[in-house]
């Protein structure tokens, strides 16, 4: 992906921050809400994924609205119209005569507001869980009331910077700290508390249904049926009123798209945008068993030793592992604190094995560890390894005891005949993963 520079275009006596990512055949400009960050966006590795993917079909420019991220904090009022010209400056400075408005959230009404204005440069609209008006009434009975709005984004503001909206904004990974803090720090670069407050109180009286009859650009809607941040209802009015549109509901609870099923997200505006759907470029993905293990009472043991002799000891447990994932075929992932990740390809009969003999190994250091498992489509990243199978993994071997191994019901149905004895323990749920799941525990 090509990474340009944030620059600022001139509208008036506003700065309007802009950045060019990917070098695709067409121009898309995607128009969000608050918390936005040109910047910020780039630095959660699944956002980044994300661009990567649409800048290979599309020139993706991120542009941060009036009010927020790197462009202008005027104190004045700010409606559509002011946006659609800064919007019109940004597209100046860029040289895009003709381009693809892709929105999220309260950035649906300015991408219909510019689309309306000017059908000649909007050459697609993509309306992804897209709000179209903020208040409740006949045709929006699920809207909230002006009076729940306003308490909303009190209780907004309250928690503005800590990440807490993740909740609602994700819910499938709302208990991933490093998630959370990324959303939080998300939030403080795009605006205060008073200025997100700001920003909300220019949209109040927004309401684009006037205009939606009246377009006649392609337009696909997108939106997960369980969003809990912005509701689908939202979607089905715009698919509704704009003549010719096409309406895709998707499963899922998150709202951000780069959580959850979000190849099906990309592959729906791949096909929009270029007839057919692509492999994801940049972007491998392999069928992997991962070990995930950590040391039990790691902080009593740091405690006692202090941290010198502590590092000493992580030292030994990491080499200690590193040999035994070798012996038996495995690569290391990565290490997090007491935590090692490793992964192997082919039958995870080798894996388990492994995980038997690391339990063996650490413990002559006077530790024990713990032991997760699971097998699942992972993401390759460079040398990393990524996806909701790690995130599994990690979830099970929250679950086990010192010197246990405990693995996923996938892994145990992969390697049954292959002389490995288990003990069921049961479904159980594990947190930030849907659904319930069998346990198994290999038996030494």
């Amino acid at each position: 992906m090509e990474e340009g520079h944030v620059r600022w275009a001139r509208n008036g006596e506003h700065s309007i921050a802009y950045r060019v990512l990917g070098d695709g055949p067409v121009d898309l400009v995607f128009l969000g809400g608050v918390p936005s960050h040109i910047e910020g966006f780039i630095e959660e590795p699944g956002l980044r994924r994300w661009w990567e993917r649409l800048g290979s079909i599309a020139r993706v420019i991120l542009v941060d609205r009036r009010g927020v991220g790197l462009s202008d904090r005027p104190h004045e009022p700010c409606g559509l119209d002011d946006e659609v010209a800064d919007l019109l400056a940004v597209l100046r400075e860029t040289g895009s005569e003709r381009v693809v408005l892709q929105s999220y959230a309260s950035g649906g009404p300015l991408a219909v507001a510019f689309a309306a204005a000017w059908p000649e440069r909007t050459s697609a609209l993509i309306l992804y869980a897209s709000m179209v008006a903020p208040h409740r009434d006949d045709e929006l009975p699920w809207a909230a009331t002006p009076q729940q709005r306003e308490e909303r984004l009190r209780r907004g503001a309250e928690h503005w910077g800590t990440g807490a909206n993740l909740e609602v904004m994700a819910p499938s990974v709302a208990g991933d700290v490093r998630m959370r803090e990324w959303l939080g720090r998300l939030e403080r670069l795009s605006a205060t508390p008073a200025g997100m407050l700001r920003v909300a109180a220019n949209l109040a009286g927004v309401d684009v249904r006037p205009l939606l009859g009246g377009l006649d650009v392609p337009t696909l809607v997108l939106h997960r049926t369980g969003d809990r941040f912005i509701d689908v209802g939202h979607s089905r009015v715009y698919a509704a009123r704009i003549p010719g549109a096409r309406l895709v509901e998707l499963p899922g609870a998150d709202s951000l798209p780069m959580v959850g099923d979000t190849e099906a997200l990309l592959g729906e505006i791949d096909e929009f945008l270029t007839g057919s759907r692509h492999t994801t470029s940049g972007l491998q993905r392999r069928l992997l068993t991962i070990l995930f293990t950590d040391i039990a009472d790691a902080t009593g043991h740091a405690a006692r030793l202090g941290d010198g002799r502590w590092r000493d000891l992580l030292a030994a447990h990491d080499e200690a592992i590193r040999r035994e994932v070798e012996r038996y075929g495995g690569r290391e992932v990565k290490t997090v604190g007491d935590a090692f990740i490793a992964a192997f390809e082919g039958p995870p009969s080798d894996a388990l094995r492994c995980a038997r003999t690391v339990v063996s190994a650490v413990r002559g250091l006077g530790i024990r560890v713990r032991a997760g498992l699971h097998t699942g489509e992972c993401e390759l990243i460079g040398g990393d390894v990524g996806g909701m199978a790690v995130h599994i993994a990690a979830r099970v071997a929250e679950m086990a005891g010192p010197d246990e191994i405990l693995t996923s019901g996938t892994v145990y149905g992969t390697v049954v005949g292959s002389g490995l004895d288990f003990e069921m323990r049961g479904a159980h749920a594990l947190r930030g993963v849907p659904g319930a799941w069998p346990i198994f525990a290999l038996r030494p």
